[in-house]
């Protein structure tokens, strides 16, 4: 993150910059270079009638307005979108908008100003959009990593990667992401499953694979990813329509248009064997000062929480104290299925240090020890991308997590483009479902034939 923050450093933006494309007037010396200027927004943007009809919030995107984030990604299609993405999080993008309340009588003088936007605000006719000029270095260094990832990984590695693909089509394309590989890169991140599937998975297509949800680096299973902006864009409105839409009222009525079932061996049982956890979860800042985690919030008003639902049941139990359970969010919170099962079922999940470590004490009481040694036992053993995929299950001292998203139904997205072609836009929810399955990695598989043998 520091790297990232030298990249983009924060130069002072005038009151009132000069209205031409580039910084060169003598006036603006200190800024010349410095920002990129977008051409000013002269029109909307049409917006897909499929992404409309499953917009649920109340934002410029509700409206089919054109964003800020759609208008950068609009004119600077060679910019990664997380990239974009990341440019809003850090509070790098400027706007500069008409202030009509300042014109004179005549209406012939407006004054520009120059502030901060959000990735969801509207346009207006006439903003311009300024970002940071770093970007264009930062694109292309990301262009010339993508044309030689190729060359960095042998046969045998790019095997690999392809074998990780469950299901594709004209618009998704859906891989069994492996424990330990972080979908998208950053700080100390050399390898990432986006960037691999950017150098191995695009094939024959032009553009290269979009991330368009997330799971955690030590969790594994199905991770849909869209082929095309238009597939992309559907494919995000689909998943923020599962966390947004979601309420403890409709748990029974509303018919879902994305189901994700994931499986977890966890420690002890659930007094029941199956019902609806709905609690806010919240970010604790731990007495480091740096790292933090999540946990539920008892009373919502004390610090802030977003709210997060899941359904479970039991798969089955075993003699030696573990439980396997199915898990279903019906929100997308980060670790929401490991703290729910850690502080509000009191069953953590194997392999889960972080909200878990007094029930590993207890299983595993040399956990550290064999940490240690897999260390040398793997120390110069050729492993794909540095996986070790042939350890971590209930037999070893120091367990993988296991956690691992099995199952996934969603709208096939491929026909509802091809039936937007053909005829006028149907609802999502009358149109035929994707099935997708991801077989357990190893350690789970083995931890299962363990307990069931």
């Amino acid at each position: 993150m520091a790297h990232f923050r030298r990249l983009f450093l924060r130069p002072s933006l005038p009151t009132s910059p000069a209205p031409c494309i580039h910084f060169t007037t003598a006036t603006d010396r200190k800024t010349e270079g410095k920002w990129l200027t977008l051409p000013p927004y002269t029109h909307t943007i049409d917006a897909s009638a499929l992404g409309k009809q499953i917009y649920s919030r109340n934002s410029a995107e509700t409206q089919g307005e054109t964003t800020a984030l759609k208008w950068i990604i609009k004119c600077c299609p060679q910019l990664p979108r997380s990239l974009v993405q990341k440019l809003f999080r850090l509070r790098q993008v400027r706007r500069e908008s008409i202030d009509f309340s300042s014109s004179d009588v005549g209406g012939l003088a407006q004054e520009r100003r120059v502030k901060r936007v959000g990735a969801k605000d509207a346009m207006q006719y006439g903003d311009k959009i300024f970002l940071p000029k770093t970007v264009e270095e930062l694109s292309s260094a990301k262009t010339e990593k993508a044309e030689k990832v190729e060359g960095r990984y042998n046969e045998e590695e790019q095997k690999f990667v392809q074998s990780l693909e469950l299901y594709k089509d004209s618009a998704i394309i859906v891989v069994n992401k492996p424990h330990g590989m972080p979908v998208q890169g950053g700080v100390g991140i050399k390898r990432s499953l986006d960037e691999l599937a950017g150098a191995y998975l695009r094939q024959d297509n032009s553009e290269s694979p979009r991330l368009v949800h997330r799971l955690d680096r030590d969790s594994s299973g199905i991770l849909v990813m869209g082929r095309t902006q238009l597939s992309t864009t559907i494919l995000h409105s689909i998943f923020r329509e599962k966390t947004f839409g979601a309420s403890t009222e409709d748990l029974e009525e509303k018919k879902e248009i994305l189901q994700r079932k994931y499986w977890a061996l966890v420690f002890g049982c659930p007094r029941r064997r199956q019902g609806n956890i709905s609690l806010p979860l919240g970010k604790v800042v731990m007495d480091d000062g740096k790292s933090e985690r999540i946990t539920v919030v008892d009373n919502a008003n004390s610090m802030p929480s977003q709210h997060a639902i899941t359904e479970y049941r039991v798969i089955g139990s075993s003699s030696h104290g573990y439980t396997w359970l199915e898990l279903c969010p019906r929100t997308g919170r980060k670790h929401q299925l490991r703290v729910h099962c850690a502080e509000v079922l009191g069953t953590p999940i194997v392999g889960d240090f972080k909200y878990g470590w007094q029930a590993h004490r207890k299983y595993f009481p040399s956990s550290n020890v064999e940490e240690n040694l897999d260390e040398k036992l793997l120390k110069g053993k050729k492993i794909p991308f540095g996986l070790e995929l042939e350890h971590g299950s209930i037999s070893d001292k120091r367990p993988k997590l296991h956690l691992h998203c099995k199952e996934m139904t969603l709208p096939n997205v491929s026909t509802a483009l091809d039936r937007a072609q053909r005829c006028s836009p149907q609802n999502f929810a009358n149109l035929e479902s994707l099935k997708l399955d991801a077989p357990l990695p190893y350690h789970m598989q083995r931890s299962w034939d363990i307990l069931n043998s």
